[in-house]
């Protein structure tokens, strides 16, 4: 066996994270060649990095035999002396996108899975032939830098450091190296099936091939628009540091600076605002973010994304709006809102929830100096119906509450 010819992939494999002294690493493994020849990398790379590589296949119950092939990654785990979780999507009937709305959950359930198991690294096994597709799928929907730059390589959402360590190598570099090792995959029927927008592309591609535009010359023009997303990034970052304050959860932005700003500042900024309020990882359609721009420089108050942009005359506030909150109902220990984590004396039975109409029961909550509609959403220690604690609206009874990610960082790491 050459191992020559392995060493690209091992490499991108250790390296696929930033070096910060993480031990388990978990592995989406759907059965086809990109996630098995992904698994089977970081399974040899894994001894040498100090890791304890788990895997987990999410079945979409959308096809007879997925779970047949989930049953086969579990088999082929076993043998690898890999711990192996099969998580089903329980969907009922679907509406809209069904690719969207497949991806969505799974990548929910991962995160889910991850967080459940101390897991805070999880490798995907998108290809650069995805890509090269994804550039194509955004040319059609005439999107804009973001669309075009394409899949990121690493990030951080949720308590998760995402990665895609093979976005940079092609699909048939995977098939030849699961070939080389003997290793089988399965290829999913819907790869052949042209109602989906993403066959549609990987099957332009070979019409494009003549010109130039192969999946090689794609993925280099995404990389150089991910240079320039990125200095933008740091643009709507600098912004955020000289012109926006942090207030129990809300925001407070200069509107003042705001008008001065360009527009795609500004409006990656109010983007980067609903994110980091609503954990939301798309974003809302672009006509609704140019509505709401032109809506928060006439100085009118607005609702987008589950947020509440209230414009005064020399701040822009922004904050999470009550109706959002309604279904929100974990137990103590979760991060609740995808933001706040409560500390106290956890006990059964005791959840978080809004403040709400609670506020009535804290007699001191003038005196912290919050306005009364940021108390309404922040979050409170509810037994039942009984309000416990309210940590931000001076009731803290050995509780507190803090911010897990500010939003400066939250833009550095998007």
């Amino acid at each position: 066996m050459d191992q020559g010819k392995d060493a690209d992939l091992l490499f991108a494999a250790q390296h696929a994270f930033p070096p910060d002294g993480f031990s388990k690493v978990g592995v989406a493994v759907s059965g086809g060649g990109d996630s098995i020849a992904l698994l089977h990398v970081m399974h040899r790379a894994a001894p040498y990095m100090g890791w304890d590589v788990q895997a987990v296949t999410v079945d979409h119950a959308l096809r007879v035999a997925s779970a047949h092939e989930a049953a086969g990654v579990a088999a082929y785990c076993a043998s690898l002396g890999i711990a192996h979780t099969t998580l089903r999507w329980d969907h009922g009937d679907i509406a809209g996108n069904l690719m969207d709305a497949a991806r969505k959950a799974r990548m929910a359930l991962i995160r889910d899975w991850a967080q459940a198991r101390g897991i805070a690294h999880v490798a995907l096994g998108h290809t650069a032939d995805d890509q090269a597709e994804t550039f194509l799928m955004g040319l059609a929907r005439a999107s804009g830098l973001d669309g075009l730059a394409g899949m990121r390589r690493c990030w951080r959402a949720d308590g998760v450091m995402w990665a895609r360590p093979f976005l940079g190598h092609g699909r048939a570099a995977l098939r030849a190296y699961l070939r080389r090792h003997g290793v089988g995959w399965v290829d999913d029927p819907t790869n052949d099936d042209d109602s989906y927008m993403r066959i549609k592309a990987r099957k332009a591609l070979a019409v494009l091939a003549p010109l130039g535009i192969t999946v090689e010359s794609l993925t280099a023009t995404a990389g150089h628009l991910t240079l320039a997303r990125y200095a933008l990034r740091q643009m709507v970052a600098e912004a955020c540091l000289q012109h926006v304050t942090e207030q129990a959860g809300a925001l407070h932005i200069n509107r003042g600076a705001f008008a001065g700003m360009p527009d795609d500042v500004q409006r990656r900024l109010i983007l980067a605002a609903i994110g980091w309020l609503s954990g939301d990882p798309y974003p809302p359609r672009s006509s609704k973010q140019a509505s709401l721009q032109v809506i928060l420089r006439q100085g009118r108050d607005a609702t987008l994304n589950g947020c509440r942009f209230r414009a005064g005359p020399d701040t822009i506030r922004v904050l999470r709006e009550p109706k959002a909150l309604v279904t929100l109902d974990p137990p103590t220990t979760a991060i609740w809102d995808n933001r706040w984590r409560l500390t106290g004396p956890h006990a059964a039975g005791l959840t978080i929830r809004a403040l709400g109409d609670g506020v009535r029961q804290c007699p001191d909550w003038r005196a912290t100096g919050l306005a009364r509609d940021i108390l309404l959403v922040s979050p409170a220690i509810w037994l039942g119906n009984m309000l416990i604690a309210a940590p931000l609206a001076g009731l803290p009874n050995g509780w507190t509450a803090e911010i897990t990610q500010s939003l400066h960082a939250f833009i550095l790491s998007h």
